[in-house]
């Protein structure tokens, strides 16, 4: 396992009227937040609040290339983010302790967060299909070219890690600074991390390392 500081190349925030930032997502342009009672989209480059919508959005968010996804306490619903509609709802896996949300594969990843889960979800009906173990508690989760990475928040502690999908095997952990979780967590398909801040109302962009072969 390959340990590392995690390199903050961003922060944005605190934004006015958020006091906790819950799941991330990236729909190519901008970068989503859930905040309790809406999911907040910003510019990653400036930092600038964009748009938003009112939604239950206590935990995960995710983005499938056309429609978002939340978290809403024991369900997931599907959101058109044009117009803010539900769209459908599935139940959670894991009956409200769902954590983070992501899209890969045509199916849902989503955490379980003191069970120490992530599951995969068929998208339409709520089916677990698989689960994968880890040893700490799971905040957000995302895919970024084939391989599985997770947020943690654990004892005051926080960091980002990238799992073995088949073993749950940690390979490689970004640590964040003392003090400083991770709530959520979502990559750009390219260089960088989004990681929710929690209660600070803040949201970082973090250096994705080099892949390891």
């Amino acid at each position: 396992m390959k340990t590392m500081a995690a390199e903050i190349l961003n922060e944005y925030g605190p934004y006015p009227g958020v006091d906790n930032v819950h799941g991330v997502t990236f729909d190519g342009n901008h970068v989503w937040f859930a905040s309790g009672d809406r999911i907040n989209a910003i510019d990653p480059d400036s930092g600038a609040a964009v748009r938003s919508l009112d939604a239950a959005a206590y935990a995960g968010t995710a983005f499938d290339g056309q429609h978002l996804y939340q978290i809403a306490e024991n369900r997931i619903d599907k959101i058109d983010p044009a117009t803010g509609r539900v769209l459908a709802s599935i139940p959670g896996p894991a009956g409200g302790g769902e954590s983070g949300l992501a899209w890969a594969e045509g199916t849902l990843w989503v955490g379980e967060y003191q069970g120490r889960k992530i599951h995969q979800v068929d998208p339409e009906t709520g089916k677990i299909l698989r689960t994968i173990e880890s040893n700490r508690f799971v905040t957000g989760v995302t895919w970024v070219d084939g391989d599985l990475w997770h947020g943690t928040w654990q004892d005051d502690k926080g960091d980002v890690r990238h799992i073995d999908p088949s073993t749950g095997e940690v390979l490689e952990v970004l640590e964040m600074p003392a003090g400083i979780g991770v709530s959520g967590l979502e990559s750009d398909g390219a260089g960088r991390f989004f990681c929710g801040g929690g209660s600070d109302g803040k949201l970082r962009a973090i250096r994705r390392p080099e892949r390891v072969s």
